[in-house]
């Protein structure tokens, strides 16, 4: 039986199991949630040693455990390492979901005829790592897995991997492989199948504002005393000039720009501006002038403010000018700027531009670097085979906007490569109210990635 055959025959039971993974909240970034993140991990242990690995083991971390597995047919065959994450992102906020964020729904949709399970994380990414276990129980159940397989689902992904290095570290050969795939990032369409050849780094931080030692009455006061919050936005505008270029001394020192060539080739990928508005409902698109929507969101760094906050927010009014402001701020990098250099680059530019009238203090959070893998190497192209057998063409490779910061480790801690073979789109609405993921790109995610697997061990031979 094939791959597609098999899928066909399980289907309602693999949509079941994953609605099932979906109800357990377990978001790694909640302390509250600690019991379900354990409950997450166990279910996935028990579905890797049910599809048929062994050694399958819960490892503890000093934060959340890391799940291990493996299937060694032949210590002289190619081993592939899967690596997924089975904890989300909080769901907040919560009055905008059309259905409860831990109880996944079935519905129908324009772009997902077939149906899309709307719950958190269900693309995000316990419906893609679930590919795979899947993926793995058909080639164990018809005898047809053509090397060994190793399996490392963290619980830590949402919060940035944080004490992963460490379990890599500790478990270095234990995870050795030929070669990493991973499924958390997305395909153009279901008619254009693309593989991810390019991540954008990341750098978090958070800043603070003081001014006065406490909140005073706005009357009494204000016109004379710095407003920490009023501070505080004419220093993040001012992080940006009129082209929406980023002005950070030293911030562009090491970007790469890319050839004409390679930004043509980019731009054979679909896409269609107007569609793209509509989808999030914006009158037009915004950012650094001379570069098109894709090149601003995947080979351009960006700077954003995720979240900011100070003063009275509460029901009716409050007068007062408040002590304390703040704000989270992300860059997305791309390869070749040191995230812990471009975070060193915006404490000393953003302290610099602080009047004497306010403190500031900038407190950095997480980050990692930006990854490219090339398209003339024998990991792209099993990939693309592989798409070539269940989508009927090859892959359009393209560069993500988004992060995965273990990449780049990976590839220092084990020497190999990373395929990034995703197959949500960009509707799917991660980290967003109503995510969902199709149930045609969860099944179609099962059929496709056992062909990988032949072609990669065929390729490496």
């Amino acid at each position: 039986m094939n791959s597609r055959a098999y899928v066909e025959k399980h289907q309602d039971r693999f949509i079941n199991e994953l609605i099932n993974l979906l109800k357990i909240p377990s978001i790694s970034a909640d302390s509250s949630y600690k019991a379900s993140m354990k409950d997450a991990a166990q279910m996935v242990a028990d579905q890797l040693e049910s599809a048929g690995c062994d050694r399958v083991k819960i490892y503890p971390t000093k934060g959340h455990a890391v799940v291990f597995g493996e299937k060694i047919i032949d210590a002289s065959l190619p081993t592939v390492l899967v690596y997924g994450h089975y904890d989300v992102q909080p769901p907040d906020p919560l009055g905008l979901w059309d259905s409860p964020p831990f109880k996944p729904v079935i519905k129908k949709t324009d772009i997902h005829p077939d149906g899309a399970i709307f719950a958190r994380g269900a693309c995000d990414d316990k419906g893609q790592m679930y590919m795979h276990v899947k993926a793995f129980e058909f080639m164990m159940a018809e005898n047809d897995l053509p090397c060994n397989v190793k399996f490392m689902i963290e619980g830590e992904e949402e919060v940035g991997s944080e004490h992963l290095e460490d379990f890599i570290n500790e478990h270095n050969a234990m995870l050795a492989n030929d070669v990493i795939l991973i499924s958390d990032t997305g395909m153009i369409s279901k008619e254009h199948p693309s593989i991810t050849t390019g991540l954008r780094g990341l750098s978090y931080v958070e800043v603070e504002v003081t001014g006065p030692n406490r909140d005073l009455h706005s009357g009494l006061y204000g016109g004379a005393v710095a407003n920490p919050i009023n501070i505080l936005t004419q220093m993040i505008a001012s992080l940006q000039d009129e082209n929406n270029r980023i002005t950070i001394p030293g911030f562009y020192d090491k970007v790469e720009e890319l050839s004409k060539e390679e930004r043509d080739k980019m731009a054979e990928a679909p896409f269609n501006l107007e569609q793209y508005k509509q989808s999030i409902g914006i009158g037009d698109v915004h950012g650094e002038k001379g570069y098109t929507t894709n090149e601003r969101n995947s080979i351009r760094p960006t700077l954003d403010v995720n979240g900011i906050w100070g003063g009275y927010i509460g029901e009716g009014a409050k007068t007062v000018i408040p002590s304390k402001a703040f704000a989270k701020i992300s860059m997305r990098l791309v390869p070749n700027q040191d995230w812990k250099g471009i975070t060193e680059l915006f404490k000393t530019h953003f302290e610099s531009i602080a009047p004497e009238s306010v403190k500031v203090e900038v407190k950095p959070h997480h980050g990692g670097q930006g990854y490219v893998t090339p398209i003339d190497s024998i990991e792209y192209q099993a990939a693309d085979k592989a798409f070539q057998d269940t989508f009927g063409k090859s892959a359009i490779p393209l560069r993500s906007g988004g992060s995965i910061p273990i990449v780049s480790l990976f590839e220092n801690a084990f020497n190999s490569k990373t395929i990034l073979m995703g197959f949500g789109l960009d509707t799917d609405a991660i980290h967003s109210p109503n995510e969902h993921f199709g149930v045609w790109n969860f099944l179609k995610g099962i059929e496709t990635i056992p062909h990988f697997y032949k072609h990669f061990t065929a390729l490496k031979a």
